[in-house]
């Protein structure tokens, strides 16, 4: 189970790059994931919360700028890949589970998530017609409560 939940973060991870990691803080912060000890204990202090907290929000008003580059090219897809296997070693680590498996899972998992979330934001906004700002509000809801319900489950 905690290795699908790893590719799961990592999934937001590709969606909103820094939404995984302020998703662990929290989940590191509420109990729900135990750090401590290892690392990864640098999550569980109250500087990364609000660090990682700040830079979730920041992006999320970010993503709707036109000139930020696609999730695609490769420097931003590198760092989605990063952020998706830093969290899916978390959840490894809190686990007890094999942490390699979970940082290849949880970066395979950035990747799958960024290049579905783009083809299918793409998809909406050209064949629906729908505004783009509207697909990407949904898809920063789908970020967020889907992370927010894969953290919770520790």
């Amino acid at each position: 189970m905690v290795l699908a939940l790893a590719f799961l973060i990592g999934c937001v991870c590709g969606l909103r790059s820094m939404t995984g990691p302020a998703l662990v803080c929290w989940g590191a912060h509420f109990g729900w994931l135990q750090l401590d000890g290892s690392k990864l204990g640098f999550l569980h202090n109250n500087i990364s919360l609000a660090v990682f907290t700040l830079l979730a929000l920041g992006e999320l008003v970010a993503d709707k700028l036109p000139f930020i580059p696609s999730r695609i090219t490769p420097g931003p897809l590198v760092v989605r890949f990063l952020f998706g296997a830093v969290c899916g070693v978390a959840f490894c680590v809190s686990s007890g589970a094999a942490w390699l498996l979970g940082a290849i899972l949880g970066g395979i998992g950035a990747v799958a998530g960024a290049y579905a979330g783009y083809h299918l934001r793409y998809r909406l906004t050209t064949a629906s017609g729908l505004p783009d700002i509207v697909v990407a509000l949904v898809e920063d809801v789908v970020a967020i409560g889907g992370g927010l319900l894969i953290v919770s489950r520790f």
